[in-house]
């Protein structure tokens, strides 16, 4: 549950069928109340299979058996279902705004939620203008001819939010100075989803790149080239993004925050790349008066000015405006957002597009998330639950001090630190204390372009904007609906949006093991994400700065390569096995928060009985609620992207390998040497 706000989890969730019957006794004419929700029901597992052969199966098998991935969907769990329902909750909430938004005051939550929808869902004006809207880039870049104007085009679209073709640019904390925003670049340049998908020439890589080129032929062709045509830039595009591929680094080698960290004098990082005289470019990025910046990989700045002076203008030209197509293609009229889609498909498996209405209300959330989310909020979301939340937070945080004071590994100084910066932890929850109010963005109601383009200006000022100025720590990375959380080093804070806080992670209703079994060990993930190989390089105020002792960074290196191997050995699909150096941070924060969790429940009156509910132990039922959690379907195609792309392992190995570290899960159900999952007291991996 990071900030790059990848996907963090798999679907998962349970489905509770209703049951009628008579009252009073069988007489007719009354109806008993519903019995209560079965926050663990076992029609939705297979007991036919033992629980310490896979308990991923034993909890969740019944519930597999029975459910089908929708076609729209890639995936289909618990997780989903949730997302699912909020969809709707949200898609409620802008029909009925946008309903009355064409009479709200102008700038109003009402008027620019309501009419940003209703720009979106107005198919007619769409299908009608075409690509027309991005007509004026593709002349724009027409008329380029020099290596110089490539380079003016590139800045121009950053600039102006249209764009972010050859490198990565952005304004951001400064890791080793956390007080201050500072200016960064990095590698980019392509659109698949990982260097590997340009390098690698396996059957399922292979068609992709096959499709890939396919979709760039039809936007081409779209806008009017000749199939020839549109199939020679296709190879042009992928010859320069592939270059641009081979000088990346891998997702595994950027995890090394101190590897990304390198800070330049503006003149300096000038003379690595002639093309790119940085001091002239950044007054033009609205980013002047900046003499140092951060560069994630040099050796790719070098790399793609070299390729800029090795590759012809008209090459440059069919890339750019590849950039602009590709960029825009979802937002234009049914045959450009046909064509995304067929091309997305092939990496997903995604049957189906979505409804135009859900899309478009992701986009909402996606683009003024703080407007709608304090409708959202205020309809769905109390008080109640934000103080019930804190109080689970408060007991994980006082758990995890006192594993940390009892840790076997650890001298008493690093153990001093580590207490230091969990008790310097800020908790957010629910939602922001301070709401974005986008001042002075316009939204059209019969512009939906037009506001696109108005919301990527907006966001571009505002992040620029904040260079010389106090770091804002009250700014969340996720808006109020979204059925996520994440830890954020620099500021050493855990964020659990109003999204999340919904069954299966939480209910009122429930009983603490569900609880706990839950939102307790996702609350002990993020915790726990402050002490993962890349978390634990900060120190309590947010700083990348070293404050360990090296013995026991040894001693956690030695462990944590304990689950790298852990991970590494399980095949995820076909020939591809998890990678568990790209999931090693997600794998120790499941294994920190089951086991965080479960120590923490066991304060609770019903974690010190053994009174059973629906048959199951409170103990059993802790681990049943976590497994559930992970429940969830999935296409073959997700799962091999996820496996190439994603830093979170599959929700089978996040069920079943943490647990196999947690000795009380052997003793709730009498899990034994023979049992495929058993391991040895010995081989159990032990670090928070």
């Amino acid at each position: 549950m990071r900030l790059n706000f990848g996907n963090w989890m798999l679907a998962a969730a349970l489905c509770v069928s209703a049951n009628v019957y008579a009252a009073d006794g069988g007489k007719p004419g009354k109806a008993k109340p519903a019995p209560p929700k079965k926050f663990i029901d076992p029609a939705n597992m297979d007991l036919t299979v033992k629980p310490g052969d896979d308990f991923f199966e034993y909890a969740n098998g019944g519930w597999m058996k029975t459910n089908a991935i929708p076609a729209k969907e890639t995936r289909w769990g618990s997780f989903n279902i949730l997302n699912d329902d909020n969809k709707k909750k949200l898609q409620g909430i802008v029909k009925e705004v946008s309903a009355k938004s064409a009479t709200a005051t102008k700038g109003s939550i009402q008027q620019r939620v309501g009419d940003l929808f209703a720009s979106a869902m107005d198919t007619m004006s769409i299908e009608k203008r075409g690509f027309t809207p991005i007509e004026a880039d593709l002349k724009r870049i027409d008329a380029i001819n020099s290596i110089d104007g490539v380079v003016n085009e590139i800045v121009y679209e950053r600039a102006n939010a249209i764009g972010s073709p050859l490198y990565s640019f952005g304004v951001r904390q400064d890791p080793k100075n956390v007080s201050k925003y500072v200016v960064g670049f990095g590698q980019g340049g392509t659109s698949l989803p990982d260097r590997d998908y340009y390098l690698k020439n396996d059957a399922r890589t292979v068609k992709i790149q096959t499709a890939y080129k396919q979709y760039i032929t039809d936007l081409y062709t779209l806008t009017g080239s000749s199939p020839e045509a549109a199939a020679k830039n296709a190879n042009t595009i992928f010859g320069i993004e592939t270059k641009l591929a081979e000088a990346q680094m891998s997702r595994v080698a950027m995890r090394d925050p101190n590897k990304t960290y390198n800070k330049f004098a503006v003149a300096d990082l000038s003379k690595t790349t002639p093309h790119l005289n940085w001091a002239q470019i950044l007054p033009k990025l609205k980013v002047g008066n900046q003499d140092t910046v951060l560069v994630s990989s040099p050796s790719f700045l070098v790399s793609a000015d070299q390729l800029l002076g090795s590759t012809p203008v008209e090459d440059w030209k069919v890339y750019l405006k590849w950039g602009i197509l590709r960029g825009s293609a979802g937002s234009l009229s049914s045959p450009f957002v046909k064509s995304q889609f067929k091309f997305s498909s092939v990496l997903s498996g995604q049957q189906v597009q979505a409804p135009r209405d859900e899309r478009m209300v992701g986009l909402v959330d996606g683009s003024l998330g703080e407007l709608l989310g304090q409708i959202y909020v205020e309809k769905y979301f109390t008080p109640a639950a934000k103080a019930s939340m804190l109080a689970l937070v408060n007991n994980l945080k006082s758990t995890l001090g006192d594993r940390i004071k009892r840790l076997d590994w650890m001298t008493p100084e690093t153990k001093e630190r580590a207490l230091k910066k969990l008790n310097a932890f800020t908790v957010k929850i629910g939602y922001t204390d301070k709401w974005e109010t986008y001042a002075g963005l316009t939204i059209d109601r019969n512009d939906y372009f037009g506001n696109l383009r108005r919301i990527g200006t907006w966001s571009y000022n505002d992040m620029v904007g904040r260079l010389g100025k106090p770091v804002d720590k009250t700014e969340w990375g996720m808006t109020p609906p979204t059925v996520n959380a994440y830890y954020n080093p620099v500021n050493n804070e855990i964020v659990f949006p109003a999204g999340i806080l919904q069954f299966p992670f939480y209910d009122f209703k429930a009983d603490d093991a569900v609880n706990y079994g839950g939102i307790g060990a996702v609350i002990g993930h993020e915790m726990t994400h402050g002490f993962d190989d890349q978390g634990r390089q900060y120190d309590a105020d947010g700083t990348l700065r070293d404050w360990w002792k090296k013995d026991d960074a040894d001693k956690f290196k030695t462990r944590a390569d304990m689950v790298v191997n852990q991970y590494s050995a399980f095949t995820a699909i076909d020939t591809l096995h998890v990678n568990g150096k790209l999931t090693l941070g997600e794998n120790l924060a499941d294994l920190g928060g089951v086991n965080i969790a479960y120590e923490a429940f066991k304060k609770t009156k019903q974690g010190q009985s053994t009174t059973k509910i629906d048959g199951f132990t409170p103990d059993q039922r802790f681990f049943l609620s976590y497994a559930q959690v992970w429940r969830g379907l999935q296409r073959p195609e997700a799962l091999a992207l996820q496996v190439q792309t994603d830093p979170h392992s599959p929700g089978q190995f996040r069920t079943n390998a943490p647990i196999t570290n947690v000795d009380a899960w052997y003793k709730a159900f009498d899990v034994k040497p023979g049992d495929k999952m058993y391991k040895a007291p010995a081989d159990r991996i032990r670090i928070w």
